[in-house]
């Protein structure tokens, strides 16, 4: 759901750019065939609301929707506002209690919860959109509600370890772990190397994307739905079990600010203090930019990023961030909105995100990146992933803060795991089943 790519790149501000699509004149004098797919000619208007990604990086995507359902429906103009991340949901809320909603809107994906569950967006039937049959397990679960669908998963990122080849070749390590025990003797003899401040793995405690990915490796969950009812389930023994191993490994490789959250790793790894990172795709290549690389340029040739393996014997599971687009229950052309949706994410248009250095939101195309050396690690890991509790409530637990606070006591060493897992647990059933 954060973007901090956009601050990346840049993007501070909101940049709202609107734009109609196809032309004001109305070609009366064709009809449509009987077996034609166009439909009558129309004088509707849909809008669309998708972040500045869209309008930076794949413009020629947008344009190829919108010429899509314009040749289906001569005459419909498609109207474009994109905002940055930090502005679109104020905007939102503001305009869902009017008439002026827009038609389509994208949303990041844990995003979706507490609107699914005010009832702000229209069902959606997924037999009518390319895919949905094998749509990332992740970006599925971001768009269902009560057993209902709400949404379109959009896109994908997923989370990979990335270290320094060079560092680890002082150390003696030639080639990347395949799994945890691999990985923990590899760190130790970094960590040794390096000395007492270096940290052979820099991992920001407040980094709760990171951290659950511990609890769901080892079988737990952040909470969990008996009955109808929300319960947070942090206490169990199986993610005490993933806490722990979180825990241990943060004081032996962590070395620096224990009450950092990750906003800015990628700034801190390009300082060079670091070896390993495990963290979205985007945030190495970002430490390597020379504005952030403080290494005199050592970062460049010598990152390698691998699937971050975990304690259980498997890959470790990871938080699958994206997008997905939903209708507003307002829409005054909700069929249209699907229609374009659905031209917006169809199989070819996965193919341009793609391209894009996205991942797709289904397994299909997913399995095509494995066998393309340069993405083959990231799709890999997309394949194990985890997904916020879909509770109405969740986002009071997000903005409170709660896992975020556990973590840092935890990693500080201001509560055992056990006391703040059930702290943790207490403030999230205080909220969850409430609707923000």
């Amino acid at each position: 759901m954060k973007r901090k790519l956009i601050a990346a790149i840049g993007v501070a501000t909101m940049i709202v750019g609107i734009a109609a699509c196809g032309s004001d004149k109305k070609d009366d004098d064709k009809k449509a065939d009987a077996g034609s797919s166009s439909a009558a000619t129309t004088d509707k208007t849909i809008t669309v609301w998708l972040t500045v990604d869209a309008q930076h990086n794949w413009p020629e995507l947008v344009k190829s929707a919108d010429d899509a359902i314009i040749a289906k429906h001569p005459g419909l103009k498609v109207k474009h506002e994109y905002y940055a991340w930090p502005d679109k949901n104020a905007k939102l809320d503001a305009v869902l209690a009017t008439d002026k909603a827009p038609d389509v809107v994208e949303m990041g994906n844990t995003e979706m919860v507490p609107y699914m569950a005010e009832g702000a967006f229209a069902e959606l039937d997924p037999s009518k959109f390319d895919n949905s049959a094998q749509w990332l397990d992740g970006l599925k679960q971001s768009v269902t509600y009560d057993g209902k669908n709400y949404g379109v998963p959009y896109y994908a990122a997923a989370r990979i370890a990335t270290w320094r080849k060079d560092i680890a070749a002082a150390a003696g390590v030639k080639d990347t772990p395949k799994n945890w025990t691999e990985l923990t003797a590899d760190l130790d003899k970094i960590q040794a190397k390096e000395g007492a401040k270096f940290n052979a793995w820099y991992q920001p405690s407040r980094d709760w994307y990171a951290a659950m990915s511990f609890v769901y490796d080892a079988g737990g969950a952040i909470a969990a739905n008996s009955g109808g009812q929300w319960k947070g389930s942090l206490e169990s023994p199986a993610a005490i079990q993933g806490l722990t191993a979180w825990k241990d490994a943060v004081g032996k490789y962590m070395h620096g600010d224990l009450t950092k959250d990750e906003s800015d790793r990628y700034i801190v790894y390009g300082q060079g203090k670091s070896a390993l990172m495990f963290a979205p795709g985007w945030e190495a290549p970002s430490a390597a930019d020379p504005k952030f690389d403080k290494t005199g340029g050592k970062l460049k040739d010598n990152l390698v990023n691998f699937v971050m393996p975990g304690p259980s014997g498997k890959n470790l599971p990871v938080f699958l961030g994206g997008s997905d687009l939903a209708v507003p229950s307002k829409s005054k052309n909700a069929d249209l909105a699907a229609e374009w949706i659905n031209d917006f994410t169809n199989t070819q248009s996965q193919t341009t995100l793609m391209s894009k250095g996205n991942l797709p939101n289904n397994n299909t195309q997913l399995a095509t990146l494995k066998a393309d050396p340069a993405n083959t690690v990231t799709a890999t890991a997309a394949e194990s992933s985890w997904f916020v509790p879909t509770a109405p409530g969740w986002g009071s637990v997000e903005k409170a803060q709660t896992l975020q606070t556990m973590l840092q006591n935890i990693a500080t060493g201001k509560q055992s795991v056990q006391d703040a897992a059930k702290a943790a647990d207490a403030a999230m059933d205080k909220v969850l089943n409430v609707k923000n």
